[in-house]
């Protein structure tokens, strides 16, 4: 066994901590990093299944139905179409107020004498609204789509492709929308 001596000292230098220190710190970073963009692609996902799930309770709904009525939130939160994670806690079916993954508002609306409805998704990412805007939503009763203020898209081109939807995308206000319309 080792006697130390008056002037001897057991334990870590301070380089040696500041070296485990760093080590944390660098592993820190890279778990932050890793969480968000699993907690983006999370969102993304989300929003992709409410949307599913909307056209699939509407299209559900109205299936013997000439037209789809006067639909709008509130309609649709009362005839239960909209799924329960789209609306805010304890409100929801009080104000008709219908939100997507990322917060952002949530509209549906009737057109063409109620021959057509609408899903409109806003705040929106750049990166969720280019991915959300070039999927391929099918082409089954899919009119149009319409990506912040640009022209709408017909069935003739849509999907649209990567580059125009970056393009689409690039809002200045960092909060995009975007509106489907089906019949």
């Amino acid at each position: 066994m080792k006697i130390l001596n008056k002037f001897e000292q057991s334990g870590r230098s301070m380089v040696e901590m500041l070296g485990v220190l760093a080590i944390i710190g660098v592993l820190s970073v890279g778990g932050i990093s890793g969480y968000s963009k699993a907690m983006a692609k999370y969102k993304l996902t989300k929003a992709q299944d409410q949307l599913s799930m909307l056209l699939i309770n509407i299209r559900t709904t109205f299936a013997g139905s000439a037209n789809f009525g006067n639909l709008a939130n509130q309609t649709a939160i009362d005839l239960n179409i909209v799924p329960a994670d789209m609306l805010p806690s304890g409100l929801g079916a009080q104000d008709g107020r219908i939100i997507n993954a990322f917060s952002g508002n949530v509209t549906i609306s009737t057109t063409q004498n109620g021959q057509h409805f609408t899903i409109t998704f806003a705040g929106l990412g750049a990166e969720t609204c280019t991915s959300l805007a070039s999927s391929d939503w099918g082409t089954e009763g899919l009119v149009s789509m319409q990506v912040n203020d640009s022209n709408p898209h017909n069935q003739n081109n849509m999907p649209i492709n990567a580059i125009t939807a970056v393009g689409e995308c690039d809002n200045p206000n960092s909060t995009n929308t975007i509106v489907w319309e089906y019949y």
